[in-house]
C-alpha cells in the first residue's frame, strides 16, 4: 500500500511538472477573429500559367469515336512524350519539356507554356479544327502535378495532392491537421513560384482581407509556411533550462519519499 502511494504521488509531481512546461496562451487559437457578419466577395480562383515541368492530363474527344482514338493514345502509353506518376490519384500525361512545349499525337510539338489551360484548349481545338482533323473536337485539360505543401506549426506537415485543381489556404491547413496552438495565424508564409521568381508573402488568416486575397486559393507547389509563436519558443528555452533541474528535483522527492514511506 505504502509503495502504490508513493507510485501515485511520483506520477502526479511528474504530471504537473510536465503541465507546467506546456502552458499555452490560448488568445492565439482561432481564424478570422477580426471578421464580422456580413457577405464577403471570394476573389475567384485564378487559372495558373502552364510551366516548364508542368504535367497535364489532355483529353480529346468529337461525335466520332474512332477519330478521336489516335490523340489519345500516348495519354497513357509507356513512351518519351510522357510521364507515368505512381500515385493513385495521378495518371499519365503530358510533360512540359524544357523549351516549354508539349509533343502529341498528330499534332507534334505545340508551346504550352505561359499559356492558362484556357488558352492553351482554345489553341488546341483551333489546330485541329483549321487541319481539318476532327468535327467539333472537345479538349480537356488538367493539371496533373498541381501540389501544395504545408510545413511548420501545424500537426501533420504534408504534401497534398489537388486533383481538382483547386485548393483554398484554410482547407490546406484543415487537412494539415490544422495550425497547432504554438503556430502564428497572423502570419503565414505563402511562397510561391511565378514568372521565374519566388515570391513570399504573408498572410492573416484573422483579417477579412484574406477573403479576397490572391493567395486564398493556393497555386501548383505553393509553399506554406506556419512560423512558431513566442509562446513556443519560450517553452522550448524554458523547458530547456528547467528540465534538468526539475528531474534533479523529482529524484530528491523520489528518495525522501522512499525513507518516508
Amino acid at each position: 500500500m505504502q509503495s502504490t502511494n508513493k507510485v501515485l504521488l511520483t506520477i502526479f509531481i511528474f504530471y504537473y511538472v510536465l503541465t507546467a512546461l506546456s502552458c499555452v496562451n490560448t488568445k492565439q487559437v482561432g481564424y478570422l477573429k477580426r471578421v464580422v457578419d456580413s457577405a464577403y466577395e471570394v476573389r475567384q480562383h485564378a487559372d495558373p500559367a502552364i510551366d516548364k515541368s508542368d504535367v497535364l492530363g489532355i483529353t480529346i474527344t468529337s461525335l466520332n469515336p474512332e477519330a478521336s482514338f489516335i490523340f489519345n493514345t500516348t495519354n497513357g502509353g509507356p513512351n518519351s512524350n510522357t510521364l507515368t506518376h505512381i500515385t493513385s490519384t495521378q495518371q499519365s500525361g503530358y510533360l512540359v519539356d524544357e523549351q516549354g512545349q508539349i509533343h502529341l499525337p498528330v499534332l507534334g510539338s505545340v508551346q504550352a507554356e505561359g499559356l492558362t489551360k484556357t488558352a492553351l484548349k482554345e489553341q488546341l481545338t483551333s489546330l485541329i479544327t483549321e487541319k481539318k482533323l476532327l468535327v467539333d473536337p472537345l479538349v480537356s485539360i488538367r493539371h496533373l502535378n498541381y501540389e501544395v505543401t504545408v510545413i511548420g506549426e501545424v500537426a501533420r506537415p504534408t504534401v497534398i495532392n489537388v486533383p481538382n485543381g483547386k485548393i483554398s489556404i484554410l482547407k490546406a491547413l484543415g487537412m494539415a491537421g490544422d495550425i497547432t496552438v504554438y503556430g502564428k495565424k497572423d502570419n503565414v508564409m505563402v511562397l510561391r513560384e511565378q514568372s521565374g521568381q519566388t515570391i513570399l508573402k504573408h498572410i492573416d488568416l484573422n483579417s477579412s482581407r484574406l477573403l479576397n486575397s490572391d493567395y486564398y486559393y493556393l497555386m501548383p507547389n505553393d509553399i506554406v509556411y506556419v512560423e512558431p509563436n513566442k509562446n513556443k519558443l519560450a517553452s522550448v528555452s524554458r523547458g530547456r533550462q528547467l528540465l534538468p533541474a526539475l528531474l534533479s528535483g523529482l529524484s530528491v522527492i523520489i528518495i525522501v519519499l522512499d525513507r518516508v514511506f
